[in-house]
Order: structure tokens, then C-alpha cells, then sequence
């Protein structure tokens, strides 16, 4: 191993390599065929998987509608208006915000502003970060472990059905992940030279993630930060110093829109959405931070209470969590074989020195995805199975890197054992989820297991696996390994997802622990569909000719007649309707590009607006309609919800005649 650089050495040169590993070179040693040391096939390669990459995330992109109307509604509000695109509003009024920081919805705004209000100029920023996310993750991994790697890694991300899912929808899991991976680039790129710069912008990057998701985003750091003090390669002293510097960028870059919501004086924002106190730090430590974990979430839909039999609201809690029921198919085809070659790859360099590079990726990546893995399996919140995209970047750099190190040691006979095993297990697990839906590819199923089994064995007992025939082998070890999630991926890219709770794949049987309906929700709980009819006329989608109240999790529908009535005279009032929960004002607002309160927020459980409140607005001839049939949680259901929601839906039956448009009940609250 070469040695590392300290405080008092000179810049490790262009061409210095670490390890048995590729050298890690400056710009000026590269041509427009990438680096000079590159083999010739890396380049083409990149831009294969790059290509498939979009044309998965892109192709057909606009017949998911607008896709989670909840999003969507908030990105149009922002083209209406500066202060609702700032805070993340729900309309264009500012009545409430959207229950998560703003960052992706500015990058879907300004799209939006640019192109107009559309599902392509919403959902293909999503598509585009994917994009970038796989380039990224390739550029991070083959910087140390050369371009098989970085192929490889990038490959596995591409081709995880819920990365397909969350590239092809607005939800901020896109951005999120994108931001982590430049996150984990940045900080190798410091462990190189111990560059406070690099160091900066990862922590600063972490920070911008925290304002997509909030706790998901620090799910990185405990890993980040012990492996920069510990491995870095300079002076203990400096490490405490940049470690220092480092978490200052954290608090700076994830904290000034924090501070700016905080200090900004209530009357004159709008209410933040997801709090029981108008305030955004209890979204922080609460709904969108410790809440997920300990299951204390007040106004969540139900929060972490008990369901039925005893079992946790949000389903069984454990370390098998990952791979069962909704979650084991979006995001653990290569969960095994990634944690077996962390391990691999930390045994490898046991004895190796303190600043040894391979041992510093193996932990990076490996204590994210141990750490991620961890949070989501015993986490007595709401965790949702799209949320194991996280896990997808860790899982494709661990299996790439791994992968790499036992091929250049195949002469040893238990680097092939454990390149067979880990093939062969590797395509037994995917055998396992595929036949949750035993009706769906049962012939994709049979040939994987079988493929897989050969090509395990023959890694095994080849005796030097050179030339073609270890190129062969190498190859189909990796398809089929890719066989099952890429087969999830193309049936995901072809199937309409709208709603709140999207699932990635064909479906799959729920049981044993960790089960629950379709899209992850309450089991035997409120009957809520995870995965919805979506397109022209369907949920969650624009058009339609019969109006539909939408719920809880499943956006509004609005008929030509309601749109029109909601259009009518708009200009005259603040508000041209308002509805209980934020899907069910989400479909008429997007159909009228009219404010629609969404009163109580996505639960209808906030209390925005209260009783009075909403009286004075009534009073004041701010709001023209409301809109009756919405099923937020606003009656008492909601961990600790206020009960606004169905103390103005009571007032108003009782104060107010309905009428019945196009099966859409409407109250005006002008008569």
C-alpha cells in the first residue's frame, strides 16, 4: 500500500496509485475519450448505461398525470407565487405548507415557470436527477475502484425497481438521493488530500438534503464523519478542525431556511403544514425527524399507536424488515450480497494502515447503508416502502467495489467460493421475491434461479477464469444478478403511479413480518390504497368527465362543470373553494389553476384553520365554495389532531345547503 499523504506532504501527484487500485488522475491527463489510463470500453460503457438509464426514466413519462397531485398542486401554487414558491405553500393564497421542506419543489418550479405547469415539467427534473444520480455514483466509485466498478454500481442503482419508481415521480426521494451520492463523492474527493474544500461541500450537500426530506438525510452522517476523523490522512488535530468547520456548513446550509420560516412572524406566512404549533421546528424534531423513529408523531395519521393484534401502525418492526412484505421487493434484490461484501471488503484490510482508501469506501458506503438499513427496519413511524431508495446507492457502490476486489483475487480458490455463493444467492433471493407474484414471469423466475446456479458454480470451480471465458462469466454473473430488479424496473416504467403511497413492481403477497397492503400502509388499517388508477380521468390525474372528492392518500378528481364553477368570479376571492386535507383540494386546484385551502393539511389532522378563523374568512367573503366528501383525518383519528377539520365541516353542513355537481358536493359559502 502506498503511503498517504499528511499535513506536511506535498498534493498527491496525478498519477499516484493507492492500493492495487487505479491512479486517480488530474484533468489534464484526460481526452475526450475520458481518462488516458481508462480501458478503451469504459467510456461507451458509461454512456450505454447512462442512455438506458434516461430512456427507463423517461420513456412515457407524462401518463402518470400529475403523478402525487399533493406535490403538484404546491409546484403550481409557486408559479402563482413567489412567497408560496419560498415557503413550499399548498395554494397560491399561502394558507398552509406542504409537510416537508421546499428544495425539490423550487427545482420543479422553476421548470414549471419555465415550461409551463405540466406533468413533463414536473416529473422530468425527477428523471434528470436519476440520471445524474447514476453518473455520479459511477464517477464516486470508479474514482478508487476503476471503471468495472463504477459500471456496476451504477447499474445496480439504475435498475432498483424503487429507484425506477422515484426517478418517474415527484416526490423529493429523487433529489435526496441525488444530493447524498454528490454528498459521498465530495467527501472521497476529501479523503484524498484532507481538503477542507471537499470536505465543505459534502457536509453542505448533506445540509441542501436535509431540506428535501429532513432526518433522512442525517441517516449519512454518523458514518461520514467517523470515517473522515478516523482515516483522513492528515494530523489528529486537523481532523477535530475540519470536522469542526464541517459541521458548521451542516448547521449553515441546512439550517438558514429553517431559521428564516422560524423568525418570519406567523400572521404573515403561511401556517406550516405537518405541525400541531405553526411551527417548523416541531416539524424538524418531530414529524420529520425523531417522530419516525420513536413513532411519536403528533398529528400523523395515527402515528406510531398500536394497530390491529397488537401490531405497530406502520407494520412489524425488526432486522427482516427490509426484506419482507412491500419493502424486501423495491430495494433488497442486492441487500445480501451488498452486506456480505462489506464484510469481505473490511476483512480484506485488517491489517492495513489508517488511511487506507479501500477500507475508508467500504465503510462510507457501507455504514450508509447500515445505518439507513437500521433506521427504516426498526423505526416505529411512518416509513413508507419508497423510502428504501436510500439504501440503493450504498447497495450498488458495495457490490460494485466488492465485486471488483474478489475478481483481481480469483486465482485464490475462496475468492471464486465466494464469488459463486454470492452469485448464487444472489439470484436464490431474487427467485424468493419474484415469487411473491408467482403469476407474473414465472418463466423469468425458473431461469434465473437456474442461470444463477450454473453460473455460481462455475465461478467456483473455474480453475484461472481468464480471457473470453472469465469475460463470459464476469458478464453473466452480472446479468443475472440485474435479471430480477431490472425486470421489476421495466414493469414499473410501464404502469401508471399516482397517489401518495406508490409501490414499485408488479405487486407482491403480504405476509409474515413486515407485511401490509399494497404501498406500505396502516395494515388492516383504513383500507388505503397504495398504488391508484391514474392517467386522463383516473385518481390523482387531470381530466375526467365525473368528479371525485378524492381522500386521505388519493387526489381529487374535477368534471369541465365543477372546474367552471370554480373559475367563475375566482378572481373575487381569496380562496375559490376549500376541502378537508390537501389531496382533496389538490385535483380541483390543479384543474381550476385556482387557491383551494386545504384545510387541516395532508391529514386534515393541523389545526389550519381553525373555527373561528375559517369563520372570519367565510365573514370576510374570502372563500367562494367548499367542497364537501374529502376523508382527511381531521376528526379526532390523527395522533393528536386539533379536530378543526371536523368542526368546520360541521359547521358548515349546518349553516349551509349542498348541492350535488357532476357527484362532487358543494356548499356556497356565499348564499
Amino acid at each position: 500500500m502506498a503511503p498517504m499523504a499528511t499535513t506536511m506532504d506535498p498534493p498527491i501527484a496525478p498519477t499516484t496509485t493507492v492500493g492495487d487500485h487505479p491512479p486517480v488522475r488530474s484533468r489534464r491527463h484526460r481526452t475526450w475519450r475520458g481518462p488516458v489510463d481508462d480501458p478503451s470500453w469504459a467510456r461507451p460503457a458509461l454512456l450505454v448505461l447512462l442512455g438506458a438509464s434516461a430512456l427507463l426514466y423517461l420513456w412515457g413519462l407524462g401518463a402518470s398525470g400529475w403523478a402525487n397531485s399533493f406535490y403538484s398542486a404546491a409546484v403550481q401554487a409557486g408559479t402563482h407565487s413567489w412567497k408560496a414558491f419560498f415557503f413550499g405553500s399548498s395554494d397560491s393564497s399561502n394558507s398552509i405548507t406542504v409537510d416537508k421542506p421546499p428544495v425539490a419543489l423550487w427545482v420543479m418550479g422553476v421548470s414549471a415557470r419555465l415550461f409551463g405547469v405540466n406533468a413533463w415539467s414536473i416529473l422530468v427534473p425527477q428523471a434528470l436527477a436519476g440520471v445524474a444520480s447514476v453518473g455520479v455514483l459511477y464517477a464516486a466509485v470508479k474514482r478508487w475502484y476503476g471503471a468495472a466498478a463504477g459500471l456496476i454500481a451504477g447499474a445496480v442503482l439504475a435498475s432498483t425497481p424503487v429507484a425506477t419508481l422515484m426517478f418517474r415521480f415527484n416526490n423529493p426521494d429523487a433529489f435526496l438521493v441525488l444530493l447524498l451520492i454528490g454528498s459521498a463523492y465530495a467527501l472521497l474527493r476529501a479523503m484524498e488530500g484532507a481538503s477542507t474544500r471537499w470536505l465543505l461541500l459534502a457536509w453542505s450537500l448533506i445540509g441542501t438534503a436535509f431540506l428535501t426530506k429532513m432526518l433522512q438525510a442525517l441517516l449519512v452522517a454518523p458514518a461520514f464523519a467517523l470515517v473522515y476523523l478516523v482515516c483522513a490522512p492528515t494530523t489528529l488535530r486537523r481532523r477535530f478542525v475540519q470536522s469542526a468547520w464541517a459541521f458548521g456548513a451542516l448547521i449553515v446550509s441546512a439550517g438558514w431556511w429553517i431559521a428564516i420560516v422560524e423568525l418570519w412572524p406567523a400572521s404573515a406566512r403561511p401556517y406550516i403544514g405537518g405541525s400541531q404549533e405553526n411551527s417548523i421546528m416541531e416539524l424538524v424534531l418531530g414529524y420529520n425527524g425523531l417522530g419516525r423513529l420513536t413513532g411519536n408523531e403528533t398529528g400523523s395519521v395515527g402515528g406510531g399507536g398500536a394497530g390491529p393484534g397488537g401490531t405497530a401502525m406502520w407494520g412489524s418492526t425488526g432486522w427482516n424488515r427490509m426484506l419482507n412484505g412491500e419493502f424486501g421487493t423495491q430495494a433488497s434484490w442486492l441487500l445480501p450480497a451488498a452486506l456480505a461484501l462489506f464484510a469481505i471488503g473490511l476483512f480484506l484490510r485488517g491489517r492495513a494502515p489508517r488511511t487506507d482508501r479501500s477500507r475508508a469506501a467500504y465503510l462510507i458506503w457501507g455504514g450508509w447503508l447500515v445505518v439507513t438499513t437500521a433506521a427504516f427496519s426498526f423505526g416505529k413511524g411512518i416509513i413508507h416502502p419508497y423510502y428504501a431508495v436510500a439504501l440503493a446507492p450504498a447497495i450498488g457502490a458495495l457490490v460494485g467495489m466488492g465485486a471488483v476486489d474478489l475478481w483481481k483475487r480469483r486465482a485464490s480458490m475462496w475468492a471464486r467460493a465466494a464469488m459463486g455463493v454470492t452469485v448464487a444467492g444472489t439470484a436464490y433471493w431474487a427467485h424468493t421475491l419474484m415469487a411473491r407474484t408467482p403469476d407474473w414471469a414465472p418463466a423469468l423466475q425458473s431461469a434465473i434461479l437456474l442461470i444463477g446456479l450454473a453460473v455460481g458454480s462455475l465461478l467456483v470451480f473455474a480453475p484461472t477464469l481468464k480471457g473470453r471465458v472469465g469475460v463470459g462469466l464476469a458478464i453473466a454473473a452480472c446479468v443475472v444478478c440485474l435479471a430480477g430488479p431490472a425486470a421489476y424496473s421495466l414493469q414499473t416504467a410501464s404502469t401508471v403511479h399516482s397517489g401518495s403511497l406508490p409501490t414499485a413492481g408488479p405487486g407482491s403477497s403480504f405476509g409474515g413480518p413486515g407485511g401490509g397492503p399494497p404501498g406500505g400502509g396502516p395494515p388492516g388499517g383504513f383500507g388505503i390504497p397504495g398504488q391508484l388508477p391514474g392517467g386522463p380521468g383516473g385518481l390523482g390525474a387531470p381530466g375526467g368527465t365525473t368528479g371525485n372528492a378524492g381522500g386521505l392518500l388519493a387526489a381529487s378528481t374535477s368534471s369541465d362543470q365543477v372546474t367552471a364553477l370554480l373559475q367563475a368570479d375566482a378572481d373575487d376571492y381569496t380562496w375559490t373553494a376549500a376541502a378537508i386535507g390537501s389531496n382533496s383540494a389538490s385535483g380541483f386546484q390543479l384543474a381550476a389553476d385556482e387557491p383551494v385551502m386545504a384545510v387541516g393539511g395532508f391529514n386534515g389532522s393541523d389545526p389550519s384553520p381553525t373555527l373561528a378563523q375559517f369563520q372570519r374568512y367565510v365573514a370576510d367573503g374570502q372563500i367562494h365554495w367548499f367542497i364537501g366528501g374529502g376523508s382527511g383525518m381531521g376528526g379526532g383519528m390523527g395522533m393528536g389532531s386539533s379536530g378543526s377539520s371536523a368542526e368546520i365541516t360541521s359547521w358548515v353542513q349546518s349553516n349551509y345547503t349542498s348541492t350535488t355537481v357532476d357527484g362532487v358536493t358543494l356548499y356556497d359559502l356565499t348564499t
